[in-house]
């Protein structure tokens, strides 16, 4: 078949048009790589493997939607129906069409087969030897971390130095839960009697944030957390800090403070130095020191830690942790102790 020059100028025009619309989609998406949990900007050996996948799948993806929109675009400008126009020639197989367009989509699978494979089995591997141990355990709805070789436990902030392989046990305390940290590592579900792991190495120092994705209950948009990456001499200092018991309280109001805890606490919370020792709720030790409460759904102040206490199912619907019968000056009082648990 022989195209007209007014063929190659319809084909033409079709082809400008779906990539000025291909140029705008990448422009609108490519805001995305700024956002706080986006895939777009690895910061990890993990995830630059996974972004490498994502690449090719994405450019074979664009060359696939800009041939077929052009193609599309063009026959149906090309072979409109026109006034006057003798009926279109009736032809059925064409052996050779058919084996290109078979043999096609059998390339794209294998250039997307081969990498995907490679990276499954660099990042699904055993860690290397020098790897910082690490156990992650989901709750509903907030994530406990402890450090078996630091001796330490916190809740819902995840420290770890730069350059270094890390290694996390995930565990579930109830229904599945799956964790997710998109600049540093992909996801992997957290199943009750059923450990998983997964490695990775931190590339650059920063604060980056995680959360669950799998739905695990009303809560389950509410399960954040945040990783702090810094360098070794700042993670060693936050080891040494988080591995002293807590000190007496300091001011009279958080004196004060300190035996509302240990009423209304001990129960379920452990503040390690203290009578406070109960494990069912987050270690609240050096809960002053955490730059979020409620799991990471709200900045850790003042005027946060006395909405926290005074009604905690309305922070986070659901919430495990009751009401408790606390007077505004006794909650006061315990928010000013638990500043004080630096």
């Amino acid at each position: 078949m022989k195209f007209s020059p007014r063929s190659i100028v319809l084909t033409l025009i079709s082809l400008i048009v779906v990539l000025t619309i291909t140029w705008v989609l990448w422009i609108i998406f490519e805001g995305s790589a700024s956002h706080l949990q986006t895939t777009f900007n690895p910061k990890s050996d993990n995830t630059e493997s996974i972004h490498s996948v994502y690449m090719i799948v994405w450019i074979l993806a664009g060359f696939v939607m800009v041939g077929v929109l052009t193609l599309t675009m063009a026959f149906s400008l090309i072979f409109r129906e026109r006034p006057g126009a003798p009926p279109p020639r009736q032809f059925h197989g064409n052996t050779r069409l058919e084996i290109v367009w078979t043999l096609i989509p059998i390339v794209i699978v294998v250039a997307i087969a081969i990498p995907s494979f490679q990276v499954i089995l660099e990042t699904e591997g055993d860690p290397p030897a020098n790897s910082l141990d690490i156990v992650a355990t989901g709750h509903q709805w907030w994530f406990e971390f402890e450090y078996p070789t630091e001796n330490l436990i916190t809740a819902n902030e995840l420290h770890i130095p730069v350059g270094q392989p890390v290694s996390i046990e995930l565990r579930s305390d109830d229904v599945i839960h799956s964790f997710w940290i998109p600049q540093l590592v992909g996801k992997v579900d957290m199943v009750p009697g059923h450990n998983n792991h997964l490695w990775f190495t931190p590339h650059v120092p920063g604060e980056y944030y995680g959360q669950c994705a799998e739905y695990c209950g009303t809560s389950h948009a509410n399960m954040r957390f945040r990783v702090i990456v810094e360098t070794q001499e700042g993670y060693d200092s936050w080891v040494a800090n988080q591995t002293r018991e807590a000190q007496p309280a300091v001011g009279i109001e958080a004196q004060a403070g300190e035996k509302v805890a240990t009423i209304y606490c001990a129960a379920c919370h452990m503040i390690k130095g203290t009578t406070v020792a109960g494990v069912i709720g987050p270690d609240l030790t050096h809960v002053g020191s955490r730059g979020h409460i409620a799991a990471v759904t709200m900045e850790n102040n003042s005027e946060n830690l006395a909405k926290w206490l005074k009604n905690p199912p309305e922070v986070k619907p659901g919430s495990l942790m009751p009401i408790l019968p606390l007077s505004d000056e006794q909650i006061s009082q315990l928010v000013a102790y638990l500043q004080e648990l630096q």
